[in-house]
């Protein structure tokens, strides 16, 4: 038990040291980025008992000149399982494993998008999970806002973060969603067009577009007269930016509280 999960303590350092550095050069390095998780099903099927388990990656955090990388790895040798290895093995099929579309944090420079993993039971079996980043988002950066935390539903129920034996049926759908990069910088200085870059490539939501980024695509084309009207009514509605953006799981970990002390950079230029 007191060294279970350690990993989880070793990564989220790397996390801690870079905001550390972010605040000493005033936003010139990337934002958060993934840290880890491990899901899996167990059951038995003709051959006897199995155990599927496996360690999937995510986004990296937006940068002060480029978006983040999609599903890295940050733990050495782990992968995804091929679908086609994984179907000849184990009594599932995967029906998608693509990006998580808006997983990355908004930003003028995007964090990386995590996976979007279906899976679909063939035999009755149980599900686990012991998963970081289920609550607390990667956080972005330089008025960026935090990425998408780990998410997993079974026929749309929603998951916990730490889950041992939670029945899964015949035919049920077990949807994993891992976690998506911080993102760097205002996001309504982000290029209308690479927005519109990004809904092509499903890497955003057109919902996205316009919540996240205050852009308005007609027929995936940029309306620009709409976009700035919009823009400017969600930077007025807004107030200032802060430097650190944790996300929404936040103050269920601080008793309510928005944010931190240390998420404010009093000496910015």
């Amino acid at each position: 038990a007191p060294t279970n999960a350690r990993t989880f303590v070793i990564l989220r350092l790397l996390g801690v040291l870079a905001g550390v550095l972010a605040k000493a050069t005033h936003g010139r390095m990337p934002a958060d980025q993934e840290t880890i998780r491990y899901t899996g099903v167990y059951g038995e099927d003709g051959r006897g008992p199995y155990l599927m388990r496996e360690v999937l990656g995510g986004g990296s955090g937006g940068r002060y000149y480029a978006d983040g990388e999609d599903t890295i790895h940050v733990v050495p040798d782990s992968r995804n399982i091929p679908a086609e290895f994984a179907e000849a093995r184990w009594p599932f099929i995967v029906e998608r494993l693509g990006l998580a579309a808006d997983s990355g944090g908004p930003g003028e420079y995007r964090g990386g998008l995590g996976y979007d993993k279906h899976i679909r039971m063939l035999r009755d079996a149980h599900y686990m999970s012991i998963a970081d980043r289920s609550i607390l988002s990667c956080w972005g950066v330089s008025g960026g806002r935090a990425g998408r935390p780990f998410r997993v539903e079974i026929d749309g129920e929603e998951m916990d973060g730490l889950v041992d034996d939670r029945p899964v049926r015949e035919g049920q759908v077990i949807r994993i969603r891992t976690t998506g990069g911080g993102g760097w910088g205002d996001p309504l200085n982000r290029a209308p067009s690479r927005v519109a870059d990004d809904v092509r490539d499903g890497k955003v939501s057109p919902e996205g577009a316009h919540d996240d980024y205050g852009v308005v695509l007609t027929d995936g084309a940029v309306d620009v007269e709409a976009t700035e009207t919009l823009r400017a009514r969600q930077r007025a509605e807004r107030g200032p930016l802060p430097f650190f953006d944790r996300g929404p799981g936040y103050p269920t970990l601080s008793g309510g509280q928005p944010s931190a002390e240390v998420d404010t950079l009093d000496d910015a230029p």
